[in-house]
């Protein structure tokens, strides 16, 4: 008997040495960096470590919570929501948040993710309550600052900063969708029709515009060739004209001068003669008016026929 007790006792303060060493080495705790250990004394809240080397009290201290101080990211789940115009649409989201007060959030709420996505859910539900189906789709920025504005006063309390809440899927039921493609494939078609009549109307326009431009070149180019043509035929005028003035005054010039008078009269008497020879050479009767052996007769007629004519 006193062999059995003597192991039995060997076995019970054997565990009682083992225990001690296993509590001794759980309370040396590593804290790593972005993380809060929250420390209880006899189930009471004791204190909080940081990052860094620390050592409990065994048996009377206990790492009660660990804080991870990082941004989390939490799913909130699809839920069922009904629009001002009672159309059903199914959301779901996601929420950014990061722990400001570890103590906070280890004893002013249960589970901070869960309430969190709890109050997520039914703020979105009273935000798209007084939005009708067009303006959801529209409106996800107004939800979601809602959602955050709401979740920020309650983090407060709980420990908590709501960074943003975004969402991620908003679905209307299959009915109401396939009613809203039908809708867009009908305003995309009648753009299409308006696009096209007004590209038809405006080549019509560019058409009849080109062929008025184009006559107006024209009739402007016909007046200004005609008002050319009349400009040349009044310059030629003027030039014959002046010509011929210059040609009267020569002449007129001829005749004042002494001797100049007879001079005259030979030439149109030469010319005279050369005409009737012309005459001759074409085989014409001609009548002469004078006697051709009296010069002084022939330059007479001449000069009278001439300035007559």
């Amino acid at each position: 008997m006193s062999d059995v007790a003597d192991i039995f006792n060997v076995v019970v303060w054997g565990l009682l040495f083992l225990i001690l060493i296993v509590k001794f080495f759980r309370s040396l705790r590593l804290v790593p960096t972005q993380s809060v250990y929250i420390v209880e004394r006899l189930g009471k809240y004791s204190r909080s470590l940081k990052p860094g080397f620390h050592a409990l009290v065994p048996f009377l201290d206990k790492v009660a919570f660990i804080r991870d101080l990082k941004e989390l990211t939490v799913d909130v789940p699809p839920q069922e929501c009904f629009t001002r115009d009672e159309v059903q649409v199914e959301v779901d989201g996601v929420i950014y948040m990061s722990v400001t007060d570890p103590v906070k959030a280890s004893y002013g709420v249960t589970s901070y993710t869960f309430a969190a996505t709890q109050l997520a859910q039914t703020t979105t539900r009273s935000v798209i309550g007084t939005l009708e189906l067009d303006r959801t789709f529209e409106e996800r920025d107004l939800i979601s600052a809602k959602v955050v504005e709401v979740l920020e006063k309650s983090g407060e309390t709980w420990g908590i900063k709501v960074h943003r809440y975004e969402i991620k899927n908003l679905s209307p039921p299959p009915t109401v969708k396939e009613a809203m493609e039908k809708q867009v494939t009908a305003e995309r078609n009648r753009r299409a029709i308006v696009a096209g009549s007004e590209g038809d109307k405006q080549s019509r326009i560019n058409t009849s515009e080109g062929k008025r431009q184009d006559m107006i070149n024209r009739s402007e180019g016909e007046m200004q060739r005609s008002i050319n043509e009349a400009q040349g035929k009044a310059e030629e005028i003027r030039a014959i004209a002046k010509a011929t003035a210059q040609s009267i005054e020569k002449i007129a010039a001829s005749i004042s001068v002494p001797g100049g008078e007879s001079s005259v009269r030979l030439q149109l008497a030469e010319k005279y003669l050369r005409r009737l020879r012309g005459l001759a050479d074409a085989n014409t009767s001609v009548l002469l008016p004078v006697d051709l052996a009296n010069p002084t007769q022939l330059l007479n007629s001449i000069e009278l026929d001439e300035f007559g004519r």
